[in-house]
């Protein structure tokens, strides 16, 4: 009973995917959110080394949490540019 509960609730969870925002890459449709993911880890590891690159890492504290943010902003920036909210 419980098995088959679980089940239809793993089932359930999935048909939230159905009208995801995607993008065709080499043939297959790729969800817009794994894009805007890892760019924002590509402008996070940009921005740190662009602080290491000009001497700002010893001037700007807390640089784990800077650059996060500036991956955070960089992905929700393409995540907005990706579904059309911003044109």
């Amino acid at each position: 009973m419980a098995r088959s509960l679980a089940l239809v609730a793993l089932a359930a969870s999935l048909s939230g995917c159905a009208g995801a925002p995607s993008f065709s890459l080499f043939g297959a449709y790729f969800p817009l959110w794994l894009l805007a993911a890892v760019l924002g880890i590509a402008g996070a590891l940009i921005a740190w080394r662009v602080f290491i690159a000009t001497g700002w890492a010893e001037i700007v504290g807390l640089q784990l949490l800077v650059n996060t943010a500036i991956g955070l902003m960089i992905a929700e920036i393409v995540w907005l540019f990706g579904t059309g909210h911003i044109l």
